[in-house]
């Protein structure tokens, strides 16, 4: 069967449940949403509703970002709760499996690399509000009737699973990550309780309106595991002068200290917090030198990769800094 027909079929599969929850409205065609980063992501509107279809690509196994029905699973089990999420709509388990949720209106910007800017008032304020979210993420049960969570990870298997992708990176991107990872590995952390966690969690994966959180999105990589991995990563995104030649500076955004203050609202500090500020600055490194691989050998093209080299440099050299 042909790529078009398989999209063809999707489109009538989705035009019929879609028809069923709204009857007599039109059903309007599935238009492409720039930005999806795993399967495929639609709009499609009935009557005056309007909805994001996520797909699992004709001819691919859904497995790891293709599997949508893994994403539609947490964002039904957080429906209702403190973490705001785009409501599911349908879900058809049908190879190739799809489901339509919500179109959330707002603005999902990272103030120090995305475009458009955002006023540094504003993206102050979202900052401090989306820790207050990710706090409540990581308050979420994950015995949540439906969310069906995987093994957790504890520190030592997140930093095993980033060694490896480092350790993919040719060496001459890499200077120094052979000494961090050993730094890392010498003082592993015992694991908290496990939280349950995003994966992505920062600014550019969540909408807003004004000032207000909206919607999480991107839920690829969920997990479960120690909380302290997804704020490691969230606090990276508090300075542009972790992203040379990326990053732009934003007068009055919150420092990693504020956000930790914000996040914690009053309860004590958590234990080993700059081993995980390191580790989310070597995932960075692993990620960005991964992608920068893939377009020098020619598997995705992307000549804006050749601008990651000083950030991959500045993760590596910073993530040692703070390790002492």
């Amino acid at each position: 069967m042909s790529t078009a027909t398989q999209l063809s079929e999707l489109a009538d599969r989705v035009r019929d449940q879609l028809a069923r929850r709204h009857p007599g409205a039109e059903i309007g065609e599935l238009a492409v949403l720039p930005g999806g980063h795993s399967g495929l992501t639609y709009s499609v509107t009935a009557g005056d509703t309007r909805y994001v279809v996520k797909a699992v690509p004709p001819g691919q196994r859904p497995v790891g970002r293709n599997d949508v029905l893994r994403q539609a699973r947490v964002l039904g089990a957080l429906a209702g709760s403190a973490v705001p999420v785009p409501g599911v709509a349908a879900v058809d388990e049908t190879r190739p499996a799809w489901f339509a949720m919500e179109f959330a209106t707002g603005e999902a910007v990272e103030p120090v690399l995305d475009e458009p800017e955002v006023p540094a008032a504003t993206a102050r304020a979202r900052m401090l509000e989306i820790a207050t979210v990710l706090r409540r993420l990581h308050a979420t049960d994950t015995c949540t009737p439906g969310l069906d969570p995987p093994e957790p990870l504890d520190p030592a298997g997140e930093l095993e699973r980033w060694s490896r992708t480092l350790r993919a990176v040719p060496a001459e991107l890499r200077h120094g990550g052979e000494e961090l990872l050993a730094r890392l590995a010498r003082d592993v952390p015992g694991g908290l309780p496990p939280a349950l966690l995003h994966g992505d969690f920062r600014l550019g994966n969540v909408l807003c309106a004004d000032e207000r959180a909206v919607a999480v999105v991107d839920w690829e990589i969920w997990s479960v595991g120690d909380p302290r991995i997804d704020l490691g990563w969230f606090l990276l995104f508090a300075d542009h002068r972790n992203f040379p030649q990326l990053g732009r500076a934003v007068p009055g955004l919150p420092s990693e200290a504020e956000l930790l203050y914000a996040y914690l609202d009053g309860r004590p500090g958590l234990p080993a917090m700059d081993w995980f500020r390191a580790l989310g600055r070597m995932k960075m490194a692993a990620i960005m030198g991964h992608n920068l691989r893939r377009h020098r050998e020619g598997t995705h093209r992307d000549p804006d990769q050749e601008r990651l080299p000083p950030t991959i440099a500045a993760m590596i050299r910073t993530a040692r800094d703070i390790l002492g």
